[in-house]
Order: C-alpha cells, then structure tokens, then sequence
C-alpha cells in the first residue's frame, strides 16, 4: 500500500484512537484497575464489564458482526454510567464523541468512579424503575452507535468482502477489507432514505432496502488526491441493470485502475499500454499458461505448493493460472519442456465472450452493418478514456464506444435517424463529456469481468480506495486453518 494511503487513513483515525485510549486509561485507573489495560483489545472490554459489573460472557457477542456494534454500545453506556454519566446527552458524548469526552472525563477531578452500575443498589433504584432506564439506555445506546457507524461508514471508511477471484493474486476470496472514502473524497449519498448497512436488499429477501422515491444529485467532498493509475478502487457495476437500481445501490465491484481520464488505452498480447507505454505488471498479476513435462513425470508438488500453483493435474492437459515470477520459477524445474503464456491472437475477433463494445441496432442504423473491431480480451483497442470537457467526433467506428456513456452515464436522449446523430432533439457530429472515466481491469486477466467486457467507469459511480486488508478467512480450509493471519493488516499494492 503506498504511504499517502496510509496517511490518509491515518490523519483520520489515530488521533481519534490515541484520545480515546488516553481517556480509558484515566478512568480505568479511576475504578483501580491498571491504565495499561485499555490498550489491550478484547481484555480492555473484558474490564469494562467487570468495572459495571456486568457479566464477562457477554464477550461473546463481540465476536459476532451486527451484534457487536449493539452490545459494544451497551457496554460502553454501562461503563460511563458507572462514573455517574446518566442522561441521552452524555451517552451521545460517549459514543459520537468519545476521542473528545472520554480523555475530558478522564482528567478532571469532578468525575469519579461510583461502583458498578449494574449492581442492585446503584443510585437507590427501585428495581421496576430501573428496568425501564436500562431499557431507555439500551436504545439510545444502539441508536447512537448505528448513526456514528453510518457517519464512519459513509464518509470515512469502510469494510468489503472479497468475493470473487477476479483480483488474485493481490487479493483472495474471503480477504476483509477496508475501503478509504478519504483519499478521493466521499461521495454523498445520493439515496439518503436506506435501511442502515444494506446496500440494494433487505438482508435474506428480495425486498428493496432503499426508497428511490428521493434521489440527491451526484456530489463529492474533496479528497486527499484523485485517482491514480494502477490503484485498486472499489466502484458501483455500470452495467448493474437489474430493477434499475440507483447508481449508489449497485453492486460493487473492485478492480486495478489500468487507466484515467483522457489515456489511450491498448492491449497487445496481454500486456496493458497507456499512452503508448507499457503498463508496469500489477505485482499480484496472473495469466494463463500452457506447459508439458516430460513424459511420466510431474512437477514437484512442494514446488506448486511454493509457488501458490493449484490448478496442475495431470500432464499437461489443463491451463494454468499463476504470476510472471512463479512462472520464471516453474521453467527452471528440469522436468518442465515448456511453459508458454496463452492469450487471444491480435484480430481474432471473441465470438464466445463479446468484448466491449457490443453491438445494439442503433449502430446498425448509423453504419448500416454491425462494426467489428477485431478485439478480445487480450488485444484490444486503441481507445481514448472520456475526460470532463473533452469533445469526441461521432462517427460510425466512435458512436458505439461512447453511445452508452452519454445516454445512460450522462442522461441524454440519444436518438438515430438514419445516417443522423441527435442528441437531446438536436442534430450533431459530436459530444463534449460532463464526467471524467476510468479503465479498470482484474489482476486475475482470465477470470476477470472489468472493462474490457463492459467498458468506462464513470466518477459518479466511485465509491473509494482500497487500502488494507483487516482479516482473511479462507472458507474452504480445515477449521484450525481458515484464518489466513499472514494476511491481516496487509497493504494492497
């Protein structure tokens, strides 16, 4: 991960972090207990319940996903009131403002511990009344929690799942992430009414989780810098169609960012070039090879088992898929007579898996026969990334490249008649873009759905940069082994 990604990350959470540390620590020495157990996750909540007085297996809600936001409240309303901060306004502090009123509380002399809040004579109440105020306490407790989640959520940072391997081997299925919304600005949501931490469902239906009854105008707040190439970035599905979802309720996809506004972007066997020059590899990067041993004899297994090479079976007679330096590694084996990368030949149209741009009978009506352009995944373009401002010339080999981009991603009436291009009622040869666009393609080249299928990635359509990866869990591995710990808090390059 690069340092400016990690400062950005940075400059938001480790004041915020070292303040309320400092504060827990100062009220734990308040209750008796040593200072230096606030800095121990896990134990310090651990202490908390016993200075409230609350029992410790409630620790184990803490290891559930929904449940620990609630009860991580909980215990925190119930370790603040043990130093007689009662009211909704004083649980608001503590939760929303905790890096500011924790260390406050810790420091000043009129704050005192006053014993554990949970023990049957606490504050003389009778035991119906106080009931009924955990209950209050409870509530105002999850409803804080849940809307500085949301706040943390939207326009700081927050957690993906890796679920496909489209992005190996940079990143794996089941690899937990977390996604800046700081380094290129948050984008303010533009379906405010939503049901918290669901993206377009309701968890477990097919309900919709949002109401598209009011939509805001695309806007994002100023980041710490703009998109650059080969940065990993997590973005809404352009081609996500399915019951014509808001651009913010998409499905979201990560890719690499192969290109920005205004590159030209080509593929020649395999190998990416932006502006004429060749796209360093992604140092996760794969492609498919194609390889033969000697007769009767096989690769070392250990080797494989070295080189994160699973797909070998048999001699020969699968593709397979690695890195440029495990490949280097591989043809060195004395018992490999070739090893050869496989890729698409340059003019050889896909018929099996159309590359972008498909074609719609509006293009027939302009050119009158369907354009082939001869590309595949593999050999592809050249073509120019739409940037804010630029003016493309509309003709029969342009129109279908951009056709998408300005009726669907710009909002205009797009209409065909004849040899004629109209756009918003008005006959024309040309069109000046309002949004910049990306290129982004998967480091997995051959497993990968990017914008060699699918085409630009619209800004609108940017949710953030990815910037670390905070667990790992390999499902498919024995129980004793799913976490994959030499991945936890790796940087993403």
């Amino acid at each position: 991960m690069e340092l400016g990604s990690y400062i950005g990350v940075l400059l938001f959470a480790s004041p915020i972090f070292l303040l309320a540390l400092a504060g827990y620590w100062k009220l734990f020495q308040k209750a008796g207990r040593k200072g230096w157990e606030a800095l121990i996750p896990f134990y310090s909540d651990y202490v908390m319940l016993k200075i409230s007085g609350r029992p410790a297996w409630w620790m184990i809600w803490l290891f559930l996903p929904l449940a620990s936001t609630i009860v991580g409240a909980g215990i925190l309303v119930d370790f603040i009131k043990s130093y007689g901060k009662f009211t909704a306004k004083d649980r608001a502090k503590a939760i929303i403002l905790g890096f500011i009123y924790l260390p406050k509380w810790g420091f000043e002399n009129k704050t005192a511990y006053l014993g554990p809040s949970a023990s049957p004579g606490f504050r003389n109440e009778y035991p119906k009344s106080r009931a009924v105020s955990s209950v209050i306490a409870w509530g105002q407790a999850i409803f804080f929690a849940v809307f500085t989640a949301l706040i943390i959520r939207t326009f700081f940072i927050e957690a993906y799942v890796i679920p496909t391997p489209s992005m190996e081997r940079t990143l794996l299925v089941g690899d937990n992430i977390f996604v800046s919304k700081l380094n290129y600005g948050a984008r303010v949501p533009m379906t405010p009414l939503s049901f918290p931490f669901a993206n377009h469902t309701l968890p477990n239906t097919n309900l919709k989780s949002y109401w598209d009854g009011w939509e805001l105008p695309y806007f994002r707040l100023p980041g710490f810098s703009s998109i650059k190439r080969g940065e990993v970035i997590v973005f809404n599905y352009p081609q996500d169609t399915m019951d014509n979802r808001p651009i913010d309720k998409k499905e979201f996809y990560i890719k690499r960012c192969a290109g920005i506004e205004g590159d030209t972007v080509s593929q020649v066997d395999e190998q990416v070039f932006i502006n004429g020059k060749l796209l360093p590899a992604a140092p996760g990067e794969q492609q498919e090879y194609q390889y033969e041993t000697a007769t009767g004899v096989d690769v070392n297994p250990q080797l494989l088992t070295q080189l994160n090479i699973t797909q070998l079976h048999g001699e020969g007679s699968l593709p397979l898929t690695m890195t440029k330096e495990s490949a280097d590694r591989l043809k060195r084996d004395t018992h490999v007579k070739f090893l050869n990368p496989i890729f698409f030949l340059k003019g050889v149209s896909d018929t099996a898996s159309p590359v972008f741009p498909h074609m719609f009978p509006m293009h027939v009506l302009l050119t009158k026969t369907i354009p082939d352009y001869h590309w595949n995944v593999d050999n592809f373009g050249p073509i120019i990334i739409p940037k804010k401002g630029w003016t493309v010339k509309l003709d029969s080999m342009t129109f279908p490249l951009y056709e998408r981009a300005i009726e669907v991603y710009e909002h205009n009436k797009l209409e065909v008649k004849g040899a004629d291009i109209f756009i918003n009622g008005k006959k024309t040869n040309s069109y000046t873009f309002k949004m910049d666009y990306y290129w982004v393609l998967g480091d997995n080249r051959h497993d990968s759905e990017d914008s060699r299928y699918w085409g630009f990635v619209p800004e609108d359509h940017i949710s953030g940069k990815a910037v670390f990866i905070w667990m790992s869990w390999d499902s498919d591995a024995p129980l004793l082994k799913k976490i994959r710990w030499e991945r936890i808090l790796g940087g993403i390059k």
